[in-house]
């Protein structure tokens, strides 16, 4: 398999003194599936902002696609949490996903016809066309997350980073999201954070238990059980730190 991701000896304190993140190693391979869970405060978001260069971790190194995390930002697609998302701004579903292009373009530029025909093609396959035009905040929370998926999607990303994506859906829209993204793991790898063991378990390949330092769970950890009695004890002791 090959290594997208490789993480040695990553710490990271916002403070200079208390580590969110300490000694933590791991590697994501290609069309990895990987459910991230932990507390509160255990440094699931944190990660996701180092593999993503918004943090640069205070020791330690981060190869991505073997390059310098900068250097591959492009191969990256990015969800954000669900609460980060503001509903009150003026903004369509259409506009929503453009916006995931904006990084790769010049101040003032205009999209090209490739680029509108792009997003028209994952609207369709995700089967959002008839929400196309409607405004960002009258749109249910599945609804939402799966544009937002979309918006990261139109990057051709070959990882896909969801920060506690079914915070707020309901069931229904739960499942649904979990179907798609078991879709698109064919042609990327995919991190997404969770507080849901039981349910998270049921999808991934692979869980890393992050409570300040890590634990790597493969698929055959998951199906005998010891990844789901990881999880609990991390989730339900905010004060453990698994070794």
């Amino acid at each position: 398999m090959n290594t997208i991701i490789k993480a040695t000896g990553i710490c990271f304190s916002y403070n200079g003194q208390n580590n969110v993140l300490t000694d933590v190693n791991f590697e994501v391979y290609e069309n990895d599936y990987i459910g991230l869970i932990g507390p509160n405060g255990g440094g699931k978001s944190t990660l996701l902002k180092i593999i993503l260069v918004l943090l640069k971790p205070t020791q330690g190194k981060i190869d991505v696609f073997g390059l310098n995390p900068k250097k591959a930002r492009d191969k990256i697609g990015y969800v954000p949490q669900y609460s980060k998302i503001d509903l009150d701004y003026p903004i369509s579903a259409w506009d929503v996903v453009m916006s995931g292009l904006l990084g790769n373009k010049k101040l003032g530029s205009s999209f090209r016809e490739k680029e509108k025909d792009k997003a028209q093609k994952i609207f369709d396959d995700l089967k959002l066309l008839h929400l196309k035009d409607h405004a960002i905040g009258e749109l249910s929370g599945g609804q939402r997350q799966r544009i937002m998926i979309a918006r990261a999607l139109v990057r051709d990303p070959k990882l896909l980073l969801l920060d506690e994506p079914t915070n707020s859906v309901d069931i229904e829209s739960e499942r649904d999201l979990y179907e798609l993204l078991h879709e698109l793991n064919s042609n990327m790898a995919i991190i997404t954070v969770s507080h849901d063991v039981d349910v998270i378990s049921r999808h991934v390949k692979r869980i890393f238990c992050l409570n300040n330092r890590i634990v790597c769970n493969d698929a055959t950890d998951i199906t005998s059980g010891k990844a789901s009695e990881n999880m609990k004890k991390i989730l339900h002791n905010p004060e453990c730190i698994i070794h």
